[in-house]
């Protein structure tokens, strides 16, 4: 392995045992020493890449939130009309956020340890972005009545995200499925009557 190969693997391997402790335990019940431990790497390694646990949970979440907004553009990009592309990238982002490792370290460590400012401007460049995108064409092409985008997507990401939040708390076996029927009734209620 050259040195920038070397390097990369360092950094993957302290990403990868961060997040499967963040995930099973929090962020607050997480120390650095064990994350060394659990990567097998070097204090001095894990400074090399992050100044701090704050940081390498930074990193994590942002990959969290790649994975989700790549999860959310597959299925909508699945759909060939813009209506069903919608659809299907909220049912995603819902379903998606309902995995209590995504939750945990999107929805409910995310805003706590990084704050409300930045955590918003991460979900801004991934899913908030997305939505922005596909409600900006829905107005555009008539499926939805003119308005400003900006209020609507806070109150559908506001929405969606509550959702997630509450599915990872929810034990009954049909939640899921309930609240994408709603998500898709309220999505549908939206629409412009022609």
């Amino acid at each position: 392995m050259t040195r920038a190969e070397q390097k990369e693997h360092t950094r993957r391997t302290l990403l990868a045992a961060s997040r499967r402790l963040f995930a099973a335990k929090g962020y607050g019940a997480v120390g650095l020493a064990e994350i060394v431990r659990e990567s097998g790497v070097t204090k001095g390694a894990l400074y090399h890449h992050f100044a701090g646990k704050a940081e390498l949970f930074r990193a994590v979440l942002e990959e969290v939130q790649q994975e989700v907004a790549a999860r959310v553009v597959a299925a909508a990009e699945a759909a060939a009309d813009p209506w069903d592309q919608l659809k299907n990238g909220c049912a995603a982002f819902v379903a998606a956020g309902a995995d209590p490792e995504v939750q945990r370290i999107m929805l409910v460590d995310g805003p706590a340890v990084l704050g409300w400012t930045e955590w918003r401007a991460i979900d801004e460049a991934t899913s908030a972005k997305h939505l922005t995108e596909a409600l900006t064409t829905l107005i555009e092409n008539g499926t939805l009545p003119a308005q400003p985008v900006a209020p609507l997507t806070r109150l559908l990401s506001g929405a969606m995200n509550e959702a997630a939040l509450w599915l990872a708390q929810s034990t009954g076996p049909d939640d899921l499925a309930d609240t994408q029927t709603a998500l898709s009734r309220l999505l549908d209620s939206l629409r412009a009557h022609h």
